[in-house]
């Protein structure tokens, strides 16, 4: 007939299968998991399909801590399917005014090993894999590799700054939060927000700030429940990001004080001029700020 790039579609799909050509099975979910996600199913915005994201998706949750410890705990609840959690501290009974994954009995051992032990109490069929380690620039890009997000629950300035570092360079959103005292933030940085370009954190905070300039929430101390708000929040931003949602807080920076019980919002716009994210950023060695900077942040 003249035709001359002809398809034959004889034998059907079973015959596609035996090729060994590429096939996509729609996931069947069993009762346990039907009666787990049900709340989900309900929201059309979720939906089995967005279950589905969940499932398969990858965050790295860096710090097991104050801010850490709810994002894990509701990550894991939502069916988040793999969680990496780094941490290179133990428990603390000072920890357990806050830091919701880690018990009494606990005290002295692993946190990221406490943390684990908690979640998959909570959902047994989670994946989580184990970093007791401090991040540092030679082993950042490894960790962080692999993960489609990342949310940050650090407490010192030398693991925020090297965290954005490494997600601008492999293009990863990144969930951000503080605390101190009575008052918390929260923001995503995400340069390669699609549709329009984010912030990282370097274009709200250049450089860390002088050693001893802000002080600590070992030195101020914070309000126990106040990271179950923020880190609330975070884990919030985190399942609209993986499913796709509109509005994240990607150029927003929100501020919560528990005094007042307030909310306040900043426009956060990129720097054209940042050396990481800008408009002539070249490729910069990843740098060790060492233990020195304050931390202005609970971990």
């Amino acid at each position: 007939l003249g035709y001359g790039d002809v398809r034959s579609v004889a034998g059907g799909y079973r015959r596609w299968q035996e090729h060994g050509l590429p096939v996509e099975l729609p996931r069947v979910y069993s009762p346990a998991e039907r009666e787990r996600y049900s709340r989900h199913f309900l929201i059309p915005e979720v939906g089995e399909a967005g279950q589905t994201r969940l499932l398969n998706s990858r965050v790295l949750v860096v710090g097991a801590g104050g801010l850490g410890s709810p994002v894990a705990f509701y990550l894991a609840a939502a069916g988040v399917g793999t969680l990496g959690l780094v941490d290179d501290d133990v428990v603390d009974r000072s920890n357990l005014q806050r830091q919701i994954l880690h018990t009494e009995d606990r005290v002295g051992t692993s946190k990221v090993a406490s943390a684990k032990a908690t979640l998959l109490a909570l959902n047994p069929s989670l994946r989580i894999n184990e970093h007791p380690l401090r991040l540092d620039s030679g082993n950042g890009e490894a960790v962080l590799s692999g993960y489609d997000l990342v949310v940050d629950g650090t407490d010192n300035f030398a693991a925020r700054y090297l965290i954005n570092d490494v997600c601008v360079r492999l293009g990863l959103p990144l969930v951000y939060g503080a605390i101190l005292r009575f008052e918390g933030q929260i923001s995503v940085f995400w340069p390669r927000y699609p549709g329009r370009r984010g912030p990282c954190y370097r274009c709200l905070f250049p450089e860390p700030p002088p050693a001893g300039l802000v002080p600590s929430c070992s030195e101020a101390g914070v309000l126990g429940v106040l990271p179950g708000v923020i880190g609330t929040l975070m884990a919030t931003e985190a399942i609209k990001l993986l499913l796709g949602l509109d509005n994240p807080l990607v150029g927003r920076l929100v501020l919560y004080d528990a005094l007042k019980a307030e909310f306040r919002e900043f426009k956060v716009k990129p720097d054209p001029a940042c050396h990481w994210c800008g408009d002539h950023a070249e490729p910069q060695p990843y740098i060790d700020y060492g233990r020195t900077c304050a931390a202005p942040v609970e971990h």
